[in-house]
């Protein structure tokens, strides 16, 4: 397989570069590199700059208003996006929901949620998780009733990502519990205004407030709000999941901060020189390079394989449970290596190096929290144990 890019490819790649440097909000790029987390209004700023040059659905296709790019530009976009330090896109609507509405969905949903996800006017959520069921979604017990032309929903979705910041959330929601687990589940839309849910924050270990907790109580949904037929919830669950693991690789994110790595540990002085001259926290660190680089050419295999705007397959487990594992590897050596500045909250205390005044390294700053963040990457979208499961017996078939 050519992984190898053409020289169009390579000019594409010097457009969007220059769109980042020159035509994105800079001072986004800057907030986040000081570990801020970005508001609702950030987000909508970001996705607004990249819909101005029509790049903010880079996956879908373009007769449902996305880009129509091939494989190799998606790859060099997310490549550029994650080496200037930009915002990535919300994933709930344009990762998730949207493939689903576009794929699924009636003529009059499309026209109804896609224009929004497009434009960054509405924001989605994804219900999924309940208090007692996590990786193992179909155990799942939130309910919707029929009454009539509507649903009667009522239960509790958990570590529900920004749903502070949700116009609409997306529900798998038990409508029959005859058949087999997997079976009886419906996909539903809510609009987030309707009477009878409750939004509670999840503050976590990093001081963050991503995650929450929604209660539904008799809230009424109109069925028309219902992603195809009732009780093949799981059908289209399992093509968004497809969608949600291939989005955790994040392969130029995680070059940039190996390389901040590097070049803070050739800064910092130990007993023996540099603490890049010691041969273990050297080791750790081009084992780490050795290891993205396997990722990418894993991630290029996928890519490759859905080049035809498919969906991804089972394989898409596999970059779930090798991104986040490296993940959490590269910001535990990255707080090795930023030792005394590695403070789980000093993004003020951030300055330009090479100024007079320097103190603290800027990928240090948001280190420590990156740290912490990234324990939780082995769990959400379903654990690596479970991921493992269905490589062993969806891919080798043991």
């Amino acid at each position: 397989m050519d992984f190898s890019f053409t020289h169009a490819d390579e000019e594409f790649r010097m457009q969007v570069r220059h769109f980042f440097e020159t035509e994105y909000p800079q001072d986004l790029i800057a907030k986040i590199a000081r570990g801020h987390s970005p508001t609702k209004a950030d987000y909508q700023r970001s996705e607004r700059a990249l819909d101005s040059k029509g790049w903010v659905a880079v996956n879908w296709p373009k007769e449902a208003g996305g880009t129509g790019w091939t494989s190799n530009q998606k790859y060099i976009f997310d490549e550029e996006l994650e080496r200037a330090g930009a915002l990535n896109v919300v994933p709930m609507g344009l990762l998730y929901v949207g493939p689903v509405i576009y794929t699924f969905g009636t003529e009059a949903q499309k026209a109804q949620w896609l224009p929004g996800i497009l434009n960054s006017t509405t924001f989605w959520a994804q219900g999924y998780s309940e208090p007692g069921s996590g990786s193992d979604l179909a155990s799942l017990q939130s309910r919707a009733e029929p009454d009539g032309d509507d649903y009667i929903v009522n239960g509790t979705k958990i570590w529900t990502s920004l749903a502070q910041h949700a116009d609409w959330i997306f529900c798998l929601l038990r409508t029959d519990s005859s058949g087999k687990k997997q079976e009886g589940i419906t996909f539903l839309c809510i609009d987030m205004k309707t009477p009878g849910i409750t939004v509670r924050p999840i503050i976590t270990i990093d001081g963050k407030h991503s995650l929450n907790a929604v209660d539904f109580v008799d809230v009424r949904v109109p069925k028309a709000n219902r992603i195809g037929e009732e009780g093949k919830g799981w059908t289209y669950a399992n093509y968004l999941l497809g969608h949600e693991r291939t989005s955790y690789a994040h392969v130029a994110g995680k070059r940039k901060q190996l390389r901040n790595i590097r070049k803070t540990a050739a800064k910092t002085t130990t007993d023996g020189g540099s603490l890049l001259q010691d041969p273990a926290f050297a080791r750790k660190l081009s084992e780490l390079e050795a290891r993205l680089d396997a990722l990418e050419l894993t991630v290029l295999r996928v890519l490759a394989s859905v080049a035809d705007g498919g969906a991804p397959g089972e394989e898409s487990s596999i970059l779930k449970v090798i991104a986040t594992e490296l993940a959490q590897d590269i910001t535990e050596l990255g707080v090795e290596a930023f030792g005394p500045y590695a403070q789980p909250a000093f993004p003020d205390s951030v300055v330009p190096e090479g100024s007079d005044n320097f103190a603290i390294p800027a990928a240090a700053a948001p280190s420590v929290a990156q740290y912490l963040g990234a324990r939780a990457q082995s769990i959400y979208g379903g654990s690596n144990e479970i991921q493992k499961n269905i490589i062993a017996k969806r891919i080798l078939a043991l």
